[in-house]
């Protein structure tokens, strides 16, 4: 089995704002001294970890990631006719297995006298939210819900042998392509096996202003004739090239040696990766694609990234042809000066319709 397979893209978006900065501009990134639109990695590997592909894909493996399991417990055990004060215990000790959970200040703890039922509880129900992110696999889930019937059951509060919760073996896809951090138990923190690198466009972009305005249905004009709504967003189109390397050995090491799971779980990536948009301003825009063109390299040669051929961005008319040429000759470039770079590769142009995914996805998989 080769153990890295490298994976690179080439999509275009027509005009769109997919991934937005605190100021709700496209993310944008200074490569070859020019100007290029960015996707972060964080927001490609989300979109493609919610997808529907990727969930129907990995049926019953794929975690959960959330800070509010706390509140989800208590929830149940109050279900199940737990009292109040027990299941707020109860739920806070078993949330702080997975991370440090936050609490209410001196005087806000004084304040709660003066609130009534239900505000209280909103307020008590915030020391149950773990500070960080905390990742939760399928079998630290299940054995969640069958602590909480247990409890439920017996009307005691759960043992240290019952708070043995966490896995380091489990089953959780994107736990295992993605990685995990538990800064409270770094015992059962998981390296990620995926690397994705920020999707950047191959060519210089300049951010455009779109002013648009929205029409009152009811407004007959007799009296206003304005809009009854202005606003301006910010947007830009771009070819962007994309590059992730994945470990196999690793994928396959963190799923538990599970080697048809590890198969899976890279096929969907890959689809993944081709196939699913970025989620931001899509009913603005619509601004839905797929991969043009995409390259799979796969072998044991330490990975690189072919993101060089465009520190000089593209030019021309006809971007998309002249950015293949570009990646395929910085390739050959890598290959004759340092070796081989790569056993196998295999690709898909959608330009010339040669190749197809589902030859990429053999090819990674094999």
């Amino acid at each position: 089995m080769s153990r890295f397979v490298q994976l690179h893209l080439l999509t275009s978006y027509p005009p769109a704002n997919l991934n937005r900065d605190d100021l709700g501009r496209p993310k944008t990134a200074v490569m070859g001294g020019h100007p290029r639109l960015r996707v972060s990695s964080q927001s490609l590997k989300r979109a493609w970890r919610k997808s529907d592909l990727f969930e129907s894909a990995l049926d019953g493996h794929v975690g959960t990631r959330t800070k509010e399991m706390g509140i989800e417990i208590f929830k149940a055990l109050r279900e199940k006719g737990v009292k109040e004060k027990k299941a707020l215990e109860w739920a806070g000790t078993i949330a702080s297995v997975f991370g440090k959970l936050k609490t209410l200040s001196r005087k806000e703890k004084e304040g709660l006298k003066e609130l009534d039922d239900e505000a209280r509880l909103q307020k008590q129900l915030t020391e149950l939210e773990i500070e960080q992110l905390a990742h939760f696999a399928p079998e630290e889930r299940r054995a969640i819900d069958q602590l909480v019937e247990t409890l439920a059951a017996r009307g005691e509060g759960p043992s240290d042998d019952e708070l043995k919760l966490l896995r380091k073996s489990h089953t959780a896809a994107d736990v295992a392509l993605f990685g995990r951090m538990l800064a409270d138990a770094p015992a059962f923190n998981t390296e990620a096996a995926a690397q994705v690198a920020h999707a950047i466009s191959v060519h210089r972009v300049t951010v455009e202003d779109d002013f648009f305005t929205a029409v009152d249905d009811l407004n007959t004009g007799e009296e206003d004739m304005g809009a009854g709504h202005m606003g301006a967003t910010e947007f830009a189109a771009g070819l962007f090239y994309l590059y992730a390397c994945i470990d196999r050995e690793l994928l396959e090491k963190n799923l538990g040696g599970d080697r048809d799971l590890a198969n899976k779980a890279l096929a969907a990536l890959i689809e993944c990766a081709a196939t699913v948009a970025p989620t931001g301003k899509q009913n603005s825009f619509a601004s839905r694609a797929r991969a043009s063109y995409l390259l799979c390299e796969t072998g044991d040669q330490q990975p690189r990234s072919l993101s060089v051929a465009f520190l000089k961005p593209v030019q021309g008319g006809d971007m998309l042809t002249e950015a293949i040429q570009k990646l395929e000759e910085t390739r050959k470039g890598m290959d004759q000066v340092y070796g081989a770079c790569a056993d196998r590769r295999c690709h898909m142009n959608a330009l010339t319709g040669e190749g197809s995914l589902a030859d990429v996805i053999a090819c990674a998989t094999a």
